[in-house]
């Protein structure tokens, strides 16, 4: 893993003007309304979105060459495309945590007040599971923060094998997970987000969160209650910035100190899906 630092693109006038501003907070009302998200949703399902593809690809210089051939149906179709495997080899070390995804990884460790600091903003696990009794058994524990930007593999696996629950969803407004919504919204106890609490073979009872974001049509799971098996496909994201979230118990894993200090610098650890990202605690 290497360390790099990610600067607030200078796109983000928009999003200033959207969260900073009267005349912008009136107008999210209106896109973050969950009806638009679902018409765009349709839109990008359809055979029209397609025209939308080879600019999309120009401008997030995405290699085609690395992903499966296939005929894309829609732009959604696109977005959410298979890589080949060789690509994303999984790491099968029992000793070895994996990532979920591809994107930017920030990692905490969860006091017993707060979860995720995200500029000057805290974030409960309370608040994040909507569970205080499943909650209270990750205090002292770690959370790992992924965000996927639009260029990233949208698609993502499981980070252990061992026997998943049902999945649980939260419906909420759908913001943008940009760093520049972070600082005025309290992002991910506004956000769309479903979870499953899976009893892992290597590190017990992990929590695996997917959070939808802005536009994002869906989070597509693939399973209920069943058997999983670690780097197995566990689903995808259509169009839109999105976030997966690990929870672990205290004691599961060991990560090197600069980690920690990294997202406490606001730096975060470019990561790809199956490759080891931690090691099993003693």
């Amino acid at each position: 893993m290497n360390e790099i630092t990610i600067p607030y693109p200078k796109d983000s006038r928009f999003l200033e003007f959207l969260y900073h501003t009267v005349p912008g907070r009136f107008l999210l009302k209106g896109l973050i309304f969950p009806g638009l998200s679902e018409f765009c949703g349709k839109f990008l399902d359809s055979s029209l979105s397609k025209i939308f593809i080879p600019h999309f690809v120009r401008k997030n210089g995405i290699r085609l060459s690395d992903y499966q051939d296939c005929d894309y149906r829609s732009f959604n179709d696109f977005f959410s495309r298979s890589i080949r495997p060789e690509l994303r080899p999984v790491d099968s070390d029992p000793e070895h945590l994996i990532a979920p995804c591809d994107g930017l990884l920030s990692a905490y460790r969860i006091t017993e007040s707060f979860v995720i600091p995200v500029k000057q903003r805290y974030y409960t696990i309370d608040d994040l599971l909507e569970d205080p009794l499943l909650a209270a058994g990750y205090r002292n524990g770690t959370c790992l923060v992924f965000r996927l930007c639009v260029n990233h593999y949208h698609r993502y696996c499981y980070v252990d094998s061992g026997l998943k629950e049902k999945n649980t969803h939260i419906p909420g407004v759908l913001h943008t997970v940009r760093p520049v919504a972070l600082g005025s919204v309290p992002v991910f106890s506004q956000n769309a987000r479903e979870y499953t609490l899976i009893d892992s073979a290597s590190f017990g009872p992990v929590v695996q969160m997917e959070v939808g974001a802005l536009l994002v049509g869906k989070i597509e799971n693939y399973h209920e209650a069943c058997r999983v098996q670690r780097g197995q496909e566990k689903g995808r994201f259509l169009y839109g910035g999105s976030t997966i979230i690990l929870l672990l118990k205290n004691n599961t894993v060991c990560f090197p100190e600069w980690v920690f200090d990294a997202a406490k610098n606001s730096c975060e650890i470019p990561v790809k899906m199956g490759e080891m990202i931690a090691k099993k605690a003693d």
